[in-house]
């Protein structure tokens, strides 16, 4: 092990970890302390039915959510980058985007160390501008959103799929038989969704299509992966 990968295993890493954990707690404590001063000083408490009622209207809508984005978003994100996104949010739309980029800029691979600090400080700039845009838009984003056209607010609504669209060119250039092998699929189980075929399964089904494409993508890429080292082994 070189002196840069001895200093990511043992100064780096676990320096990151003690903060992530740090702020993460923070991010529990602040998020649950509007309900706990209405509770305490206020005594306003709702039922406990009603609380056990909400759970688990969230948890059959995205409930599948808080397993499937942690495991599809690891690899790009990295460790630290994976404390960053889910303690901000916006996780699909901006950080994982942010991160991507900042990775085929710096020409380096997710799953690595040096993906995983440049995933970093990306995301760290997406933060910084996302904060800075956010504060912009409160105070005037209603006027200036007014003073567009219709067409152009109308478009705004593409930005997202567009950018998806273009990290799918980005890395499919990159691995073109996973890339269609999972285009297919995703075209394939999305068109069954839309015809009602999942219905029958616990809260909307639309989760079913990240789902099933994220570890259809994982078990192509090792079975990919192992006949490619058993051809090398071959030779």
């Amino acid at each position: 092990m070189d002196k840069k990968d001895l200093y990511f295993e043992k100064e780096y890493m676990p320096h990151m970890n003690r903060i992530g954990k740090i702020t993460g707690y923070l991010g529990v404590l602040l998020s649950f302390a509007p309900a706990f001063i209405l509770a305490v000083v206020y005594g306003i408490f709702p039922k406990p039915a009603a609380l056990l009622t909400a759970f688990v209207s969230i948890a059959s809508a995205v409930g599948v959510l808080w397993f499937v984005e942690p495991i599809s978003y690891f690899t790009i994100l990295g460790p630290v980058g994976t404390y960053m996104a889910f303690l901000s949010g916006n996780i699909s739309n901006m950080r994982l985007p942010c991160a991507s980029m900042a990775q085929i800029s710096a020409d380096v691979e997710p799953g690595t160390k040096e993906g995983s600090i440049i995933s970093t400080l990306g995301m760290a700039v997406s933060i910084v501008v996302n904060v800075s845009v956010l504060t912009i838009g409160v105070i005037l984003g209603s006027s200036v959103l007014s003073m567009l056209p219709s067409k152009v607010t109308e478009a705004l609504n593409y930005l997202l799929p567009a950018l998806f669209g273009a990290l799918l060119v980005q890395f499919g250039m990159k691995q073109k038989k996973l890339a269609l092998t999972v285009l297919i699929f995703a075209l394939i189980i999305c068109t069954a969704i839309d015809a009602g075929l999942f219905n029958w399964l616990p809260g909307s089904s639309n989760y079913l299509g990240i789902l099933s494409c994220v570890f259809l993508s994982i078990v192509v890429s090792v079975i990919t992966y192992k006949k490619s080292k058993a051809s090398r082994s071959a030779e």
